[in-house]
């Protein structure tokens, strides 16, 4: 389990779910355990993978409309790598700090989490410029990753 998703149990988030009018149902319950455990940036079908190495009934169908809600209340957060698959992580960060950035391997396809902000100067420019306030941002970058570019060699 990484570092922030120790910032979270189920009950943190049932709290998050409820300021938003729903409900803990069992589903959304065992769905959220699953990025509680889990790091990385999980598909649907990746959830529904886990959940039927658990045993579980939860449908395909339940685990899209679950990912849908949590990410519209902010409790996941959905994530475009520009290969058409939807992927989610559980919004860890204050909305204060920025996200982390993602690094994305053309080739193999990996997603390499890179934590530093090198945007604070540019984010002060652009605020001083246009008045625009800017709450967060988020940068990709596309590449070859480490593993990749060394069978290239």
């Amino acid at each position: 389990m990484s570092e922030n998703h120790q910032l979270y149990d189920v009950k943190d988030l049932r709290g998050k779910l409820s300021a938003g009018g729903y409900k803990m149902t069992p589903q959304r319950k065992e769905i959220l355990q699953i990025f509680v455990e889990h790091t990385g940036h999980m598909s649907a079908e990746d959830v529904y993978k886990i959940l039927r190495e658990k045993d579980s009934d939860i449908g395909l169908a339940t685990v899209y409309r679950a990912l849908d809600l949590l990410s519209e209340l902010g409790i996941l957060v959905r994530m475009d790598f520009g290969d058409g698959c939807a992927r989610y992580e559980l919004n860890t960060v204050d909305p204060k700090i920025h996200h982390h950035h993602h690094l994305i391997c053309l080739k193999c396809k990996k997603v390499i989490e890179f934590e530093e902000d090198l945007l604070e100067m540019l984010e002060a420019y652009i605020e001083k410029k246009s008045g625009f306030k800017i709450a967060n941002h988020e940068v990709k970058f596309f590449g070859y990753c480490s593993e990749c570019r060394a069978e290239e060699a």
